[in-house]
């Protein structure tokens, strides 16, 4: 059964006016340390890449606070929430500390997509609540 489904769409110029004025401070603010490891090595190859990078990743994870129903509020918070990747390439979340223990106790299960383009990032999620059945 779906909990709730979330999309948000950025604006990759106002991420990279962000950088501009906050510097490195804001990605801490978004990324978790694995995907602040990633930014790092993607903008120092490709300064571009490295802000769509951040883009999709702050996008992603508005759509699954929407789709959770919390917004930015507890326990909810930007570093709490990753955007993985698995071996085929897939997104998927991978939560931690108070907001993986909230989810696992809802008993839900989310599903992430992202995209984008030169001067936008998309993404869409939708979270369900798994059954006794394993859903």
């Amino acid at each position: 059964m779906i909990y709730g489904i979330g999309t948000d769409i950025c604006d990759v110029r106002r991420i990279q006016a962000s950088l501009d004025r906050h510097g490195e401070r804001f990605a801490q603010k978004i990324l978790s340390e694995a995907e602040l490891a990633t930014w790092h090595q993607r903008t120092q190859r490709w300064p571009e890449r490295g802000v769509r990078y951040l883009a999709t990743r702050f996008s992603a994870k508005e759509a699954f606070s929407k789709a959770i129903g919390l917004g930015m509020r507890m326990p909810m918070t930007w570093r709490l929430c990753e955007v993985g990747k698995l071996p085929s390439g897939q997104p998927h979340i991978v939560l931690h500390g108070e907001l993986k223990t909230w989810f696992e106790a809802q008993s839900l299960s989310a599903h992430i997509s992202v995209t984008d383009e030169t001067d936008y990032a998309a993404s869409f999620c939708v979270v369900e609540i798994i059954g006794k059945n394993g859903l």
